[in-house]
């Protein structure tokens, strides 16, 4: 559909034209980014620095949280909805599987991405069976866009 332009002042007598519908979850000109809007819980303000703006430049738009509270916060608070989290197992306020389960009761159909260089058999299972990808620390940043990106292909 082509644009009615009209000069300020000057009445074409044409209605401008109503904007087209979307799909529930989609963003004009964001159709090729899924998650579009990530959040990075890690109490290590380095880690959690570099995770973000690995994310960003892949094109997501990234928050950022230092613990569970300020990520539940978050989660709870913002405009935009939360399409995947990436979290530390660790944090300084909760370090078990508590948030992740939280968040996938709050955002049941977001991508988790669960960094840990502590995770026993026992945890790991339990967070795959949440539905979280599970990175182990330390990890390339390769490992990371594809775990986020694996997960957007099974959302699509």
């Amino acid at each position: 559909m082509k644009p009615v332009t009209c000069a300020v002042g000057e009445d074409s007598g044409a209605k401008s034209p109503s904007p087209q519908p979307t799909a529930v979850g989609k963003f004009p000109g964001r159709e090729g980014i899924f998650p579009r809007h990530v959040l990075v819980v890690d109490d290590e303000p380095l880690i959690r620095w570099s995770v973000a703006e690995s994310l960003s430049d892949l094109g997501y738009d990234v928050e950022q949280a230092g613990d569970a509270a300020a990520a539940l916060r978050i989660v709870t608070t913002t405009a935009t909805p939360i399409d995947a989290v990436v979290l530390d197992l660790r944090l300084p306020d909760m370090d078990d599987l508590s948030l992740l389960g939280t968040l996938r009761q709050l955002l049941p159909a977001a991508v988790l991405v669960l960094m840990t260089a502590f995770g026993t058999a026992d945890v790991l299972n339990a967070a795959r069976l949440l539905g979280a990808n599970v990175l182990h620390k330390p990890f390339e940043m390769d490992e990371l866009r594809r775990a986020v990106q694996a997960a957007d292909a099974e959302m699509k």
